[in-house]
C-alpha cells in the first residue's frame, strides 16, 4: 500500500531573506481538545483496574517464634530495628532490611505483655510480663554481644500490663493496679496514681505532650491523665472493652480505640462526650491499632484474621490484608518509614505487608516517578465517577468474614427498625429519634 503524505513546500508561501531565517507560525490559542475528558477517563479507569491487578501486598514472613507473637514494637531512630514479644516469654530484635533475628532473649516467664524502646537515646528498652517484673535491657549489649541478661531487673507487686516512654525522655511509664512513672534504674516509681480498684491493662503516652497518658480499665472505662495533677482529666466509659489505644503522631490531642465491639474510634481529647469518628468493617473483636508516622493513616489487629487499613478521616477501611493459613491477629505495627506494616498472629508468624498494596518496590526511574504521579492524579480526579469507585473499593474477603459481615448488616437493619418503631410509638419523628453510632456507644456523660 502506496501511503501519501500531505506536504506544502516553504519557498512557495514565505519571502526570501538575508540570512535564510524565517518567523515560524504559531497559533498560541488553540481550541482545547474536545475529547480530552473522555480520554483522561479512560486512563483513570485503566489506572484503576492496573492498581488492582497488581496488589500484592505480602513482603515477606519473619520465622522464629514457637508461640503467638502478642506484642510489636518499632525503634524510634532506627527504621529497620523491629522488636516482637511471644506468648512464652521470648523477645526477638529483627533487622527488616535484612529480614534476619539479631538476638533472642527469653526476658520472661509466661507471656510478655509489653515493649517499649526508649524515646531520647534509643539504646534501652523496657518488658513487663506476667511474671510481675519489669526489665530493663541495653540494646547494644543483648545485639552485638552473647550477653542475654537485662541490665535491670524489678520486682512488681503486681502484674504489670503496658509500658510506654515518655515523649523526648528515658522516663516511661507503667500500668496494672495503678499508673507509675519510673526513672531508668530506680527500683521504685517516681509516682504512683491509684485510680480505683479496676485493672488498667492498657496506656499510651502522648508522643507529643510529655505529661499526658490515656489509658483503659477493666471497667470498660478511657482516662486521659497528666501526670502533673493527682487525679484524671477526663473519664469516660464505653459500652464494650476497649481493648488497646494508640495516639496519632501529629496531633496530640487525637488517639484511636479498638474496641470489643468490633469497631474502632477516634477521639478527641478536648471533647470526650462522645467519638468525634467511627471506624467500621471488622466482623469479630479489634486487638490492636497502630497509627503511621504521618498520622494520615493506622492499622488495626481483628480476631477474625485480617489486618485493616483505615485513613484517618474515614469511616471504613481503605484496604484489607489476609491469608489461608493467618490465625487470629494479636499485634500490628506500622514502620518508622510509612512503607510497610507488620503483623503478629497466633499462629507463631510476623508477616510483613506493603503499605501501599500496589506500590513498586525499589528504585524507580525517573519515567516511572512521573508515570505513577500521573496515574495517581488521574484516580484522585476520577474517584467519584462510579466505575472507577466500584473498582477501587472492591476487596475479595474470605467466606468467613462476609459471611459475618452479611450477618452483621443483617442484624443492624432489624435494629434500626426496632429503634425507628420505638420512636414511632413515643411520638416522635425519625429526624427527633436519630442518634449517631459515636453516642451509642457511650455509657453516661463525660467525667471531668
Amino acid at each position: 500500500m502506496k501511503v501519501k503524505v500531505i506536504s506544502r513546500n516553504p519557498n512557495t508561501y514565505q519571502r526570501e531573506t538575508t540570512d535564510k531565517r524565517n518567523k515560524i507560525v504559531r497559533n498560541f490559542n488553540t481550541p482545547a481538545d474536545p475529547f480530552r475528558g473522555q480520554v483522561e477517563y479512560t486512563r483513570a479507569l485503566n489506572a484503576t483496574k492496573l492498581e488492582r491487578v497488581f496488589a500484592k501486598p505480602f513482603v515477606a514472613s519473619l520465622d522464629g517464634h514457637v508461640d503467638g507473637v502478642q506484642v510489636l514494637a518499632k525503634h524510634p531512630n532506627r527504621p529497620s530495628t523491629i522488636l516482637s514479644g511471644a506468648r512464652d516469654g521470648q523477645i526477638k530484635i529483627w533487622n527488616l532490611a535484612s529480614r534476619e533475628c539479631q538476638s533472642t532473649l527469653d526476658a520472661h516467664r509466661g507471656l510478655v505483655n509489653d515493649i517499649s524502646v526508649d524515646n531520647n537515646t534509643g539504646d534501652h528498652f523496657v518488658t513487663v510480663g506476667q511474671d510481675a517484673q519489669l526489665k530493663y535491657w541495653k540494646l547494644s549489649s543483648v545485639t552485638d554481644s552473647d550477653q542475654k541478661t537485662p541490665a535491670h531487673s524489678i520486682p512488681i507487686d503486681g502484674i504489670v500490663y503496658g509500658v510506654s516512654h515518655l515523649s523526648f525522655s528515658s522516663d516511661f511509664v507503667t500500668c496494672g493496679e495503678d499508673i507509675s512513672v519510673w526513672k531508668p534504674f530506680r527500683e521504685t516509681p517516681l509516682r504512683s496514681y491509684s485510680l480505683g480498684t479496676d485493672t488498667i491493662h492498657t496506656c499510651r503516652a502522648n508522643p507529643i505532650e510529655e505529661h499526658v497518658i490515656v489509658g483503659a480499665r477493666s471497667d470498660r472505662s478511657i482516662f486521659v491523665l497528666d501526670t502533673r495533677q493527682d487525679v484524671p482529666l477526663k473519664k469516660i466509659t464505653m459500652k464494650m472493652r476497649p481493648n488497646k489505644i494508640s495516639w496519632n503522631p501529629m496531633e496530640a490531642y487525637s488517639f484511636t480505640v479498638a474496641s470489643e465491639d468490633f469497631n474502632l474510634y477516634t477521639f478527641d481529647m478536648r471533647y470526650m462526650e462522645h467519638p468525634t469518628q467511627s471506624h467500621q468493617g471488622f466482623t469479630s473483636a479489634v486487638l490492636d491499632v497502630d497509627y503511621s508516622p504521618t498520622g494520615q493513616e493506622f492499622v488495626a489487629a481483628g480476631y477474625d484474621r485480617s489486618i485493616r487499613l483505615f485513613k484517618a478521616r474515614d469511616m471504613t477501611s481503605r484496604d484489607v490484608y489476609y491469608t489461608k493459613r493467618m490465625a487470629s491477629v494479636l499485634s500490628v505495627l506500622w514502620s518508622a518509614d510509612s512503607k510497610f506494616v507488620l503483623s503478629g498472629s497466633n499462629e507463631m508468624n510476623i508477616r510483613v505487608w506493603k503499605a501501599n498494596a500496589s506500590e513498586k518496590m525499589g528504585p524507580l526511574t525517573k519515567r516511572e516517578k512521573q508515570a505513577f504521579a500521573y496515574n495517581d492524579k488521574l484516580k484522585e480526579t476520577f474517584k467519584n465517577h462510579p466505575e472507577v469507585r466500584r473498582i477501587a473499593k472492591h476487596r475479595n474477603v474470605p467466606k468467613h468474614i462476609f459471611s459475618a459481615a452479611k450477618e452483621h448488616k443483617l442484624i443492624k437493619d432489624a435494629r434500626a427498625r426496632r429503634d425507628l418503631r420505638r420512636a414511632k410509638a413515643a411520638g416522635l419523628d425519625e429526624e427527633e429519634s436519630y442518634l449517631p453510632q459515636t453516642q451509642k456507644v457511650m455509657v453516661g456523660d463525660a467525667e471531668s
